[in-house]
């Protein structure tokens, strides 16, 4: 049985001891496998009263075992059985990039990165604690197939005094550790196969040549966070689940009151035959956008897991020209049945329906987060080693360490006022993408005349979207609604008229569904349907705002903002990279892909 072996990678780091009393711990695997040192790892975190509050474990893999794989490799112990039995649901879509796994109500953070091991770890942007260096045989050969750029990019995943630990002794693997700074020693406790362990100590000064940098944490302190939509509040909920006290200010007297007051809307990737820098990134935000579906919102009331057929109008396939059979975990053609006019269209089996406003107060009842209403903040001022939150009449609405920038379009005359008050600051507005709004109507109606036979299963997008059969909070129990959109109009136009917003929803229904277009147009004639509008924040290249709002070591304002129509996809994600370059963490997503949201990115270096 492996696990003597998964149990000696972690006395060979020194674990459980050497993670007592600290805030986070960060382990990099080398080689996945079935998942038994990952299994043994999380069981040893949760049995130990001195555990870290954070465990990041980040495992690298060519190809992630499957689900049966998985449990099987678990199953003769059964406390690991139960731990794989709770990863299972998450463990799907494995494709060649990284995945974010949330287990122990964001805790125990799983990074599976998939491809070849070098590429990964060149993706890397933290420092690990420790690193369990499994190295399969490949064929039995007992070698090793790495090179030195391999060893040299392991290296730059430490600090000194990382502790390492292997079970094999391949050929190479020693004399490779060595060269790039490792101080070794075999383990006689190792099994039979050999084994070595030891520390990252280096004789020379360490340096890292690459931008950015793997960062020192900043210990959790006070943070306040302008905002409480779905931006703002995912951001007070990472941080607060990382130590941080977070006060969310917000000039409405209620959250929610902006876009992400939207009564239901799409969790749903972007596909695209190149597999782009936004369908890789929507994939990963919808992930965790579900997984915090799962853990806090009633399932049939405030969310729901039906899937989401596309329809390609334009006779476009949409998906990537080679995507595997693992990727059919999240999308594959649809069968014929579900399209009309011989229009391809593609199903999303991991997407769903979701109210914002229902995950948004959620995330403000964790514990840690203080929600603070009817606070307008009109200025900034820096106060000590803190700022102060000011507002029309220059009181003090609040003070914190960190401020984060999370209130849409309401950001940027704030800060262009800070840039005036205090230049010294170094704010580098001209390097963030520009932003704007776009105004977005949505026309409703209850279930009542239309039968609910005549709307589709499960939610239908491509030319706007219907989202069918949805409870209506506050109304009869039996009561469920209809939802159809959406407009979309730069504010920087003339607003249209209710009633144009209403006939051109319905056009594009009658484009993406002809029949139910042509069943609810009666309603729409009569004047029975109702509207809900309000105006997202875009930024000029449609991919959201993400970072420091000026260079320093440790800046103490920050944005996060410009999510557009894709906040249910897009907002988790943000905030976990955002508290990642807090904490020193592993990202939460490949360093090239993060760059893509980086704030400051308007005038960067290609």
């Amino acid at each position: 049985m492996a696990e003597p072996e998964a149990v000696d990678l972690l006395q060979g780091c020194g674990l459980p001891r050497a993670w007592a009393g600290q805030n986070a711990w960060r382990i990099l695997d080398t080689g996945f496998e079935r998942g038994l040192p990952f299994l043994n790892t999380w069981r040893a975190w949760k049995n130990d009263p001195q555990r870290p509050r954070l465990l990041h474990y980040v495992a690298l893999t060519s190809a992630p075992p499957k689900p049966d794989e998985l449990l099987a490799c678990a199953a003769p112990i059964s406390d690991l059985k139960e731990l794989a039995q709770a990863l299972r649901p998450q463990w799907f879509g494995l494709l060649p990039g990284f995945h974010r796994l949330t287990l122990e109500g964001g805790q125990v953070l799983l990074t599976l990165c998939v491809g070849e091991v070098t590429a990964l770890l060149r993706e890397q942007r933290f420092v690990a604690d420790a690193i369990y260096l499994n190295t399969p045989d490949p064929d039995g050969a007992a070698v090793l197939p790495w090179n030195s750029w391999t060893f040299k990019a392991l290296a730059r995943c430490c600090r000194r005094g990382t502790r390492l630990a292997s079970t094999s002794e391949a050929a190479g693997l020693h004399a490779g550790l060595t060269q790039c700074g490792f101080e070794l020693e075999a383990r006689q406790s190792a099994p039979a196969t050999g084994g070595l362990s030891g520390q990252f100590n280096p004789r020379w000064t360490i340096k890292h040549t690459r931008d950015p940098a793997p960062g020192h944490p900043v210990e959790p302190g006070s943070c306040a966070v302008i905002g409480a939509g779905l931006a703002g509040a995912s951001v007070a909920a990472t941080l607060a689940r990382r130590g941080w006290q977070v006060r969310v200010l917000d000039q409405a007297r209620a959250p929610a009151a902006g876009a992400s007051g939207l009564p239901a809307g799409l969790v749903v990737p972007h596909v695209s035959g190149d597999d782009c820098t936004l369908s890789r990134l929507s994939r990963s935000g919808v992930r965790l956008m579900l997984q915090q579906a799962r853990s806090l919102l009633r399932p049939g009331q405030d969310w729901n897991a039906t899937g989401t057929l596309e329809r390609h109008l334009d006779g476009s396939a949409g998906l990537p020209l080679r995507w595997s059979t693992t990727g059919q975990d999240w999308s594959h053609p649809a069968p014929p049945e579900t399209t009309t006019h011989g229009k391809p269209a593609i199903w999303h089996k991991q997407a769903a329906w979701l109210k914002p406003a229902q995950l948004v107060q959620a995330w403000l009842a964790q514990p840690g987060v203080t929600f603070q209403g009817g606070a307008r903040v009109d200025a900034l001022r820096p106060d000590g080693d803190q700022w102060a939150l000011l507002d029309a009449q220059g009181q003090v609405l609040a003070r914190a360490d960190r401020v984060v920038f999370a209130n849409a379009g309401g950001a940027l005359p704030l800060l262009e006022t800070l840039q005036t008050t205090q230049p010294s600051l170094g704010l580098r507005l001209d390097q963030l993408p520009a932003l704007h709004g776009v105004r977005g109507q949505l026309s409703w109606a209850l279930h009542q005349d239309t039968a609910e036979e005549a709307f589709p299963p499960f939610p239908v997008n491509g030319a706007g979207s219907v989202i069918p059969g949805i409870p209506v909070d506050g109304a009869a129990p039996a009561a469920r609604a209809w939802f159809v959109g959406s407009s979309y109009q730069p504010d920087t136009q003339p607003a249209l008229p209710e009633g144009e917003n209403h006939a051109a929803n319905l056009a594009r229904l009658q484009q993406l569904l002809p029949a139910l277009g042509q069943a609810l147009a009666p309603r729409f004639a009569a004047g029975a349907v109702q509207a809900w509008s309000n105006t997202r924040c875009v930024s000029a290249d449609r991919l959201p705002l993400v970072g420091p709002l000026y260079q320093a070591d440790r800046p103490g304002l920050w944005i996060c903002a410009g999510m557009g129509s894709r906040g249910l996809s897009f907002s988790m994600l943000c905030a976990e990279l955002l508290a990642a370059r807090w904490g020193a963490e592993p990202l939460p997503v490949e360093a090239g892909l993060a760059n893509a949201l980086n704030a400051l990115r308007a005038n960067a270096a290609p």
